[in-house]
């Protein structure tokens, strides 16, 4: 899944970078930053949603949306996958 997330992350980038009419993710980035962030939490109600009521495709389905917006707001904020792993590998080190 890593190298499907690093592919999605570097379209995300491109898309950014170089706007394609027509893209939805271009009409993200021209919306801005609050309707990224709205986008985030709206999935992420519709994700909580699926994991009560709903079955694995649709859980499925509403955890890719989220995850898919929450990369569009890590570019925009100039955030990334690598960003996010080393924080995570940060927060599992041992402590001593």
């Amino acid at each position: 899944m890593a190298d499907m997330l690093d592919a999605l992350e570097a379209i995300i980038h491109d898309r950014q970078r170089n706007p394609k009419p027509g893209s939805y993710t271009t009409s993200l980035f021209e919306s801005g930053r609050h309707r990224i962030s709205q986008k985030v939490g709206e999935e992420a109600v519709e994700l909580i949603v699926a994991a009560l009521s709903q079955g694995r495709e649709q859980q499925i389905d509403e955890l890719a949306d989220l995850v898919y917006h929450a990369l569009v707001l890590m570019a925009d904020l100039d955030l990334t996958l690598d960003d996010l792993r080393q924080r995570l590998r940060e927060r599992h080190q041992p402590q001593t």
